[in-house]
């Protein structure tokens, strides 16, 4: 088996826990256009496609623009606030970068905001690229983003690993023809991944360090 070179992750879910910081701002918004609050649960299933997308998930069309601008004023304070790495991750990445390996993130997260967590939880060193959708115009499960990302590093297919918690990052993985690790523990359950009969399955980010020793 070919070795592995690269490791490209997910970020929201897979690495960092942002969920209560996009709960609290979701709900601001919501109040601040005269709409009901909704469950920390409700908005974690619904994250992880971009922020346009989550917007027009809880908000009707007409109010889809003023909602996401007050959306993002005030997620960067809610962010600072909310967010945490999911455990073992900052251990992880210095075991993979000791053992030389190229890592790099993947994410539909506006590159600004995806920054603003890997600054506010001092990851952001760990990495060697780190590429977002909207540098792109192209969202996961898109394939684009891991394919640019290969093609900067210069590795292979067969050298590269995506890990990622949610059902799209497994098609975007399964769409580049790339390894695929899914994280349990973020918005997708092992019911929506059922499909992906070639992932490999973790609890714990530890996980990655057995798999690919």
């Amino acid at each position: 088996m070919v070795k592995k070179k690269l490791f490209v992750f997910d970020l929201d879910g897979t690495l960092a826990d942002a969920y209560r910081a996009i709960e609290k701002s979701l709900n601001f918004t919501r109040n601040r256009v005269g709409l009901p609050k909704v469950s920390y649960k409700e908005a974690k299933l619904k994250v992880g496609r971009g922020d346009r997308i989550f917007m027009e998930t809880f908000f009707p069309p007409e109010a889809i623009e003023r909602a996401l601008g007050i959306y993002r004023r005030h997620h960067e304070g809610s962010l600072k606030e909310h967010s945490k790495l999911r455990p073992y991750a900052r251990q992880m990445l210095m075991r993979l970068k000791r053992k030389g390996k190229l890592t790099a993130i993947a994410s539909n997260r506006p590159s600004h905001f995806t920054n603003l967590i890997l600054t506010t939880l001092d990851i952001k060193k760990y990495f060697d690229m780190v590429l977002c959708a909207d540098e792109i115009k192209s969202n996961k499960p898109n394939p684009k983003i891991l394919n640019v990302l290969m093609k900067k590093l210069n590795v292979t297919r067969k050298e590269t690993v995506f890990i990622g918690d949610m059902d799209i990052d497994l098609e975007t993985a399964k769409r580049a023809k790339v390894s695929a690790v899914f994280v349990k523990g973020g918005s997708s359950n092992m019911a929506a991944t059922a499909k992906y009969k070639n992932k490999k399955v973790i609890s714990s980010l530890k996980g990655i360090l057995r798999l690919y020793k």
